[in-house]
């Protein structure tokens, strides 16, 4: 018989991946608890800029970032940073990364991604009115701008990328841009505007809302750390606040302290911590029209429900290094350049640490020393966009089902 303690299925993570694959494990049928070390939205699906990227099918690691990684490097506010005091441990991750560059992994990685994409588009709004949710979903597309005609033309070969993928866009000039979101700085000449680029009201309330859904059938969430994971007759051992505890099946997304958690059945993931930075202003703080991506600078400014987020960036500081918010200063006086007439008081900051493997593509499937536990994590900046998709993977994975695509470039032993 049993144990009516023993749920079918622990989760580790609340965030909006651990949830919705909750959710779509409990839909299936199975008992479900949830085990977070901070409770439910309290890690990146708090601050980020509220985006379904669905467009954005490019992984970071790419020919172009290493065109462009010497000069942002030097600048310690600039679009991607590594803290000194950090260089020598992120060392391995980067040669990783820098190996991940080349032509034919980049084209393989764009394939990877751009079917993760399409699942988790194709199943985002049956995912939202399950959950009750799609009245906070948005589609208003995003504009990247560019400073000049050669920067547009530098990035025509990604444009051409999301192309050959069946990505709708369109390029533009300043009057054209100008009817999508008025009021930019005249020093941006150019435009691309994707409309299926969607975004929710705001992310930290639909987390919250997902883990009240699945409350209300049923489901437990409780604040707990896991320490460690272990493979038992018949189900897995989990160790959480000095305590042991068993479930049939482990799903392991625990964003950035994922792999802390894998390390404890002898599995070395190489993830590693973009630390992202924010600003929250009040709505007034600019008449936003639609999310405007400032790609030369790597940042964006998105219309939330509770204000205007300017946020983005990659520092690659791992978890232990105090926040280094001149960081969220830097692009709020950019954003003020930029947009002429915004009002930069009143601001929230916010810190949170993205969990990203060399490749640009996440962990998900089985762990190696059990088949009872499964990996979902290291999603980037991709973790709302590809949340809907990778739950119902998971859910397929649990129930012995066929996977909806093919995973294998998703391994977690790809490394």
């Amino acid at each position: 018989m049993k144990d009516a303690a023993q749920p079918d299925v622990i989760v580790i993570g609340a965030g909006v991946v651990g949830l919705s694959a909750a959710i779509a494990a409990q839909a299936r049928g199975l008992s479900v608890t949830v085990l977070d070390r901070e409770g439910s939205a309290a890690g990146a699906s708090a601050g980020n800029a509220g985006a379904f990227a669905f467009t954005d099918i490019l992984p970071l690691a790419s020919p172009g970032i290493l065109k462009k990684a010497p000069k942002w490097l030097l600048d310690p506010l600039g679009p991607l940073s590594v803290p000194p005091a950090y260089a020598v441990q992120i060392a391995p991750w980067m040669f990783r990364f820098w190996r991940a560059c080349s032509p034919k992994k980049v084209a393989h990685s764009t394939t990877a991604q751009t079917a993760i994409m399409d699942l988790s588009k194709a199943e985002l709004e049956p995912f939202l009115t399950a959950t009750g949710t799609l009245p906070m979903l948005r589609k208003e597309g995003n504009l990247q701008v560019y400073e000049s005609e050669a920067e547009l033309k530098a990035s025509l070969p990604g444009w051409k990328a999301r192309a050959e993928h069946g990505i709708e866009f369109r390029h533009m000039g300043a009057a054209e841009m100008a009817e999508i979101q008025p009021g930019l700085a005249p020093r941006f000449t150019h435009g691309t505007f994707t409309p299926g680029w969607y975004s929710i009201a705001d992310p930290k309330l639909y987390t919250l809302a997902l883990a009240d859904h699945f409350r209300a059938k049923g489901g437990i969430i409780e604040r707990a750390e896991v320490t460690a994971l272990r493979p038992v007759e018949g189900g897995v051992e989990l160790t959480s606040n000095g305590k042991t505890r068993r479930a049939v099946q482990v799903v392991l997304s625990a964003g950035a302290f994922s792999h802390q958690i894998a390390r404890t059945l002898g599995e070395r993931i190489p993830l590693e911590t973009e630390r992202g930075y924010n600003t929250t202003l009040p709505q007034d703080a600019f008449d936003l029209r639609t999310q405007v991506t400032f790609g030369g600078h790597g940042f964006v400014v998105t219309r939330l429900s509770t204000g205007i987020r300017v946020g983005g960036a990659v520092e690659l500081g791992g978890l232990k290094l105090p926040p280094n918010f001149r960081r969220s200063e830097a692009m709020l006086k950019k954003a003020q350049t930029f947009l002429p007439g915004f009002k930069s008081e009143c601001g929230v900051q916010w810190m949170g640490f993205r969990p990203s493997l060399p490749d640009s593509l996440p962990a998900i499937g089985r762990a190696r020393a059990t088949g009872r536990v499964i990996y979902a994590f290291g999603h980037g900046h991709l973790g709302l966009t590809q949340s809907a998709g990778t739950a119902r993977l998971v859910a397929e994975l649990l129930t012995g089902q066929r996977p909806a695509i093919d995973i294998q470039s998703f391994s977690p032993q790809r490394f």
